[in-house]
């Protein structure tokens, strides 16, 4: 572990190609994430895990997916979750929190079982971002709801299921991105709300929570930072740590996203400069994979130790 680097990269395909193998050994990154082109059938996905695992002599070496419900679901190829979305588990939560205690449970003890079935081990959920009415549907039903409250309650029930299986969770999109007018996969979304409505309202929905990992934002908040996005910002990284008190390890977004309008190079080095953990890049482009690789830096005792909790989870 103390040799990797803090990144974590996407793989092109459903098996790993030779160049591929050659990255991995060279630059060592501290994990992988997974998406639906490399995911087609159990066996098929069996093999890529183990592959990868082989590669690092690690059973436990991280392996990430984006498994939501609803449209968000890497898996698809394999199950249908078009109708358990963040707002289906919401409105039970409202209705009848016995009828949720049991339904929600359920569904992440069956998703638990299939991940830890494929060899995967980290779950990119649960989004904590509030809903919003005139928002970009980047986020919509991904959301639990459009109150605090019940997005922060829900969040810590998520985020202990999964613990309890052995996954583990990442929240997102820290600091919050239900404001967003516009999907940061392709635009720069600009949120011009004040620190005390974001303190009550959507920072409030990721404050003190149990979860090892949590994803940035690649969003700007006008009245804290007008230039950087959070993924950039020493300021939001700062009220993220000491206002949101968020103590664990935090992952950028994807650096090859749109919202962030510099080069790989520079996008990769500003997420570290601003107090990130480790970068990720999920395209799978290898000569982009390489310039992250090269621009991050060697695991710290603060990754090492982070991670050292997760790898205990798992056991």
């Amino acid at each position: 572990m103390i040799n990797r680097k803090c990144f974590i990269s996407g793989v092109k395909s459903t098996k790993l190609n030779k160049k591929e193998i050659l990255f991995l050994k060279k630059y060592k990154p501290w994990g992988i994430i997974l998406f639906s082109r490399n995911l087609h059938n159990v066996k098929q996905i069996k093999d890529l895990t183990s592959n990868i695992k082989r590669i690092f002599k690690d059973d436990n070496y991280p392996i990430m997916i984006d498994l939501e419900g609803g449209r968000i679901n890497r898996l698809n190829k394999i199950i249908s979750l078009d109708n358990f979305t963040s707002e289906y588990f919401g409105k039970i939560f409202i209705e009848n929190k016995k009828e949720f205690l049991i339904t929600y449970k359920l569904f992440v003890d069956k998703i638990s079982f299939l991940l830890k079935n494929l060899g995967i081990n980290i779950n990119t959920v649960p989004v904590l971002d509030i809903r919003y009415k005139n928002t970009s549907n980047v986020i919509g039903d991904r959301s639990f709801s459009k109150n605090t409250k019940i997005v922060s309650d829900i969040g810590d029930l998520c985020i202990k299921y999964f613990k309890n299986n052995s996954i583990g969770t990442v929240i997102k999109h820290i600091p919050g991105h239900g404001l967003a007018k516009v999907d940061s996969h392709y635009f720069t979304p600009s949120i011009n709300k004040s620190l005390d409505y974001l303190n009550k309202n959507d920072f409030k929905a990721f404050k003190s929570k149990n979860s090892l990992f949590a994803m940035t934002a690649h969003v700007i908040f006008k009245k804290i930072d007008p230039y950087n996005t959070v993924t950039h910002s020493k300021k939001l990284i700062n009220i993220i740590r000491k206002k949101i008190k968020f103590k664990n390890l935090i992952i950028s977004d994807d650096l090859s996203m749109k919202s962030l309008k510099n080069s790989i190079t520079e996008n990769t080095r500003r997420s570290f400069n601003a107090g990130c953990n480790l970068a990720l890049h999920c395209n799978g482009n290898l000569k982009e994979m390489t310039l992250v690789a090269q621009n991050s830096p060697k695991v710290n005792s603060f990754v090492l130790k982070k991670t050292s909790e997760f790898y205990k989870n798992l056991s």
